[in-house]
Order: structure tokens, then C-alpha cells, then sequence
């Protein structure tokens, strides 16, 4: 398919995204159609289609506000921390040409600005965030713009140097609740340092961490959001000490390379020679990561709820996503490109049934 104009403009900062968008049909309010869909439950919450997008995009009101008004049903606000934090300077995006699926592996892909489909692209932000006192009003905005079958989900994550990490994710989660968001996600896979020095691959601190915000916020439910974990005795470990707290884990984030530009130049800069990469060369991985997590699930007789992101850019993703598990799915990059993505999924499963 030919590509739509992303509603994320890659070609600028990210503070000016935030100040202009969103871009392309995300303007256009009055242009979008219904599709109806049966109700159904997600953490107890009633949703039209348990389809969305996931941390990332949605930098505020306004994004998630024209995300629900094209039928995204489950938006989640861009992951926030406790204090400002800037955004790594351009390039943030940029097109990966890996050659098939890519590889936990760190491989060395060409980038550049061909944003060609199948599309993959890189994530090289640094989890910015605006301070409280600005985004804490913003996400209150957007949680109140949710029509009926429609949820906001707060990201956040805590900072380190704000004391121990733990505390700061139970303040940042304090902070979003008080914006009235019914569903926290806790982001432990970013800042994406690297393969293996995600937080998630942590299971002692990922366990304090969630005790803190459980403690915290009790009366909330949690998602945590992880990366792609290569071996199942990590996942097992991670599930023993926190399946049966956490009341949800979203996968996955992105995989780590070392994006190049045609002279075999680090195409993110010297001092980004990694960055996370999502979009359609990932999607085996949040598939892989769905199915085992499900399968631990039943076999531990565990409750969470799965939401499946990776890749996801057509009706058929999506079947693949609920079919190996996932209660929900979420699109970031096939979203961004193809912002009718929701629509399109509904009117196709409509003819379905």
C-alpha cells in the first residue's frame, strides 16, 4: 500500500511535534467514520476493539484525542517521569532496511530516510518528558476525551539519580494517577541502552519496583511494559515474583541494533552507534514473546492480561496477535504511517464475523 502522511513528522524535533501536531489525516477530526464493534472487556474496562497504540506516539491531548477519533480504542499517553528530561537531538526516526526479520543479535542495518513498506523504523528518543506541573493537566485533558469504549493508559517510568529508582516509579505513578488515568503501564524497557541493559532483564529490581508502585497505587491496575526476552528461564523467573501482582505485560518495546548509513557511519550519530528499532522487522519477536507468555501464563495458572505490539500493520497482524495469545494488540509504526489502520481492522473483522 502506498504510505499515508505519518501524524508523526519525522523530519523535525520532537519539541516541535509536541507544539505542532499531530500531522497528515490526524488533522482532519471531521473526516473520520464509526465502525461498530461489540463491546469488550479489558482489565475490567469495556473497550469497542481491544486495538490501540502503545507508548510512544501519542506525545499529548491532542495526538491521543485524534488517535480516538480514528477509532484507536486503547491509547496510551507518552511515557512520563517525574522531573523534565530532554530528547536526544535528530535524528529521532529513521527508515531500517533490515534484510527479513531482525535479530536480538544487535545487527548492523542500513537507515536512512526511505520510509518504504513494509516499514521498520528506529526509536531513538531517550524517553523524553515534560515536567509534572505540564503533563499531568495534558493527560487529565486526554483521559477525559475517552468516548465510550475508550481508555487511556498512563506510561511512566522513574529516572536514575532521583534517589532510588524504585521511589521515583512509585512517585511517577502516584503523579498519573492523580491525572485519573484508569490503567498505569510501568516502562521498564526504555531507556533502550543496549541489549542487555534493559531494566526488565532486572527481576530484583523489577520486583521492587513494582512492590513500590503497588504500594504506591493499589487501586489501579499495572502493565508493565518489556522488551524481548531471548530465554524462558528469565521469563519464568520475572513471572514467578511478579505474575501474580502486576495485572498486565505488554510486549514487546523494540530490538536493539547498530543502524548505519550508507557509508557504514553511525546513522543515529557517534554517540548513538544503538538504537531501538520497531516496526515490521520486529514483529516475530512480540509474536514469539505473546505465545510463551501465554503459555506460561496457563501453565502458572497466572491471570494478567498479554497486549502484543510489534509489526502490526494490517488486519492480519492483528488476527495473528490475538490468535497467539494477546488480549489486546497495539501499533505504533504501521499506525503512525497508516493512521485508518483502526478502521480498517474493525470493517475487516466485521466481514469476518
Amino acid at each position: 500500500m502506498k504510505s499515508l502522511t505519518p501524524f508523526y513528522n519525522p523530519y523535525i524535533s520532537y519539541e516541535d511535534n509536541y507544539a505542532k501536531g499531530p500531522f497528515g489525516l490526524f488533522v482532519q477530526l471531521n473526516k473520520t467514520e464509526n465502525v461498530p464493534t461489540k463491546l469488550t472487556k479489558f482489565l475490567n474496562i469495556e473497550v469497542n476493539l481491544p486495538f490501540g497504540i502503545p507508548a510512544g506516539p501519542l506525545l499529548n491531548a491532542n495526538y491521543i484525542k485524534a488517535a480516538f477519533a480514528y477509532g484507536f480504542d486503547l491509547c496510551v499517553y507518552k511515557t512520563v517521569r517525574t522531573k523534565l528530561h530532554k530528547c536526544h537531538p535528530l535524528p529521532n526516526i529513521l527508515s531500517v532496511h533490515a534484510k527479513g526479520k531482525l535479530s536480538s543479535n544487535l545487527d548492523t542495518v542500513l537507515a536512512d530516510t526511505n520510509y518504504d513498506q513494509p516499514l521498520s523504523i528506529t526509536n531513538s528518543f531517550g524517553v523524553p518528558s515534560f515536567s509534572p506541573d505540564i503533563w499531568q493537566q495534558d493527560m487529565e485533558d486526554a483521559v477525559k476525551s475517552a468516548g465510550h469504549g475508550q481508555c487511556v493508559i498512563g506510561s511512566f517510568q522513574g529516572t536514575e539519580g532521583n534517589g532510588k529508582i524504585e521511589n521515583d516509579y512509585a512517585l511517577a505513578a502516584k503523579l498519573v494517577k492523580e491525572t485519573n488515568a484508569p490503567i498505569l503501564e510501568a516502562n521498564l524497557s526504555c531507556p533502550n541502552e543496549g541489549a542487555n541493559k534493559l531494566l526488565c532483564f532486572d527481576i530484583d529490581k523489577v520486583e521492587r519496583i513494582v512492590n513500590a508502585i503497588k504500594t504506591a497505587v493499589p487501586d489501579r491496575p499495572l502493565i508493565l511494559k518489556l522488551a524481548y526476552f531471548p530465554d524462558d528461564e528469565r521469563i519464568v523467573s520475572l513471572l514467578t515474583r511478579i505474575g501474580s501482582i502486576i495485572d498486565g505485560l505488554s510486549v514487546i518495546n523494540t530490538l536493539s541494533a547498530k543502524p548505519v548509513d550508507a557509508k557504514g557511519n553511525p546513522a543515529l550519530g557517534e554517540n548513538r552507534k544503538e538504537g531501538g528499532v520497531c516496526g515490521d522487522a520486529i514483529r516475530w519477536a512480540g509474536l514469539d514473546m505473546v505465545s510463551r507468555l501465554a503459555k506460561f501464563r496457563q501453565e502458572m495458572e497466572l491471570k494478567f492480561v498479554i497486549v502484543g505490539v510489534g509489526g502490526i500493520s494490517n488486519s492480519e497482524h492483528y488476527r495473528q496477535f490475538i490468535g497467539n495469545g494477546a488480549d489486546a494488540v497495539m501499533s505504533a509504526t504501521g499506525a503512525m504511517w497508516n493512521p485508518l489502520l483502526s478502521i480498517e481492522i474493525k470493517k475487516t473483522l466485521n466481514k469476518i464475523i
